[in-house]
């Protein structure tokens, strides 16, 4: 089956293993995920990637992209790749340190998007491993810290809210205050929702002079991101799980249950 062409921007789903460490999501994109650190990546090992101006690591045979590149890579439009993966690293005298063992199970993680062992490696001191074929459209993530996990999610619906008020006020001339992010802790709350699957539609949310309330629903464990979206675009708003609501007097979000 061909997968259909969405828009990824508005609607965000998000499975979380709990056991294995990962976390399977629709709708969020590589620069968005880069973007909602507060504290930059190093380097970028690439595991799949259609990159040109990577730079060369003899050891391992394999290519990785240095800080100052990696908004060159943001730019280059990595959905086009279809398969995209990749690991953070620290140094790269700990890439030259890489035993055949840790290549080679590297080079199966990029390969199959699975593992053989949980990808977080000393010697890399890595914090993720990102694997994503269509990049936005299937993304399977391995958090050190899962903690990450909730902040990033909580950046990027600050990101594509901003971007969704930026673009109205180009027409309506009217300025509106930047939002913040959304506190992790307070997605933390929904922790066993991430573990069911649920869908956040920033398409679907209420946005009126006091408030902005975004629905949340539990929908279920996807791997196939053409069915999940057909069954979330019939999701009913007055069915939904929880809302995150931001009050604009106080200028703060809230998890309504």
């Amino acid at each position: 089956m061909k997968k259909q062409v969405h828009d990824v921007r508005d609607l965000i789903y998000i499975h979380h293993n709990h056991y294995d460490q990962y976390v399977i999501s629709y709708g969020i994109e590589f620069g968005e995920f880069i973007r909602s650190f507060s504290s930059k990546l190093k380097h970028l090992l690439l595991l799949k990637h259609r990159f040109n101006d990577a730079d060369f690591n003899m050891h391992t045979l394999l290519e990785y992209v240095p800080q100052e590149k990696i908004e060159k890579l943001i730019q280059d439009g990595v959905y086009g790749y279809g398969n995209f993966c990749w690991l953070d690293f620290k140094e790269v005298d700990g890439l030259n340190e890489l035993s055949g063992q840790e290549i080679a199970e590297l080079l199966y993680l990029g390969h199959l998007k699975q593992h053989l062992k949980q990808p977080f490696y000393q010697k890399l001191r890595n914090q993720f491993a990102y694997l994503a074929h269509d990049d936005g459209y299937f993304n399977k993530i391995y958090y050190r810290e899962i903690n990450d996990f909730y902040e990033m999610l909580g950046n990027v619906i600050g990101i594509k809210l901003n971007q969704s008020q930026t673009k109205k006020t180009l027409f309506n001339f009217r300025k509106t205050r930047p939002l913040p992010p959304v506190n992790g802790k307070c997605l933390t709350q929904i922790s066993q929702f991430t573990r069911e699957g649920m869908v956040i539609s920033l398409e679907k949310r209420d946005d009126t002079r006091q408030r902005i309330e975004i629905p949340i629903w539990v929908i279920g464990d996807f791997l196939d991101m053409d069915d999940m979206y057909d069954e979330a675009v019939n999701l009913d708003i007055n069915a939904c799980h929880a809302k995150l609501v931001y009050e604009k007097k106080l200028n703060e979000w809230k998890l309504l249950m």
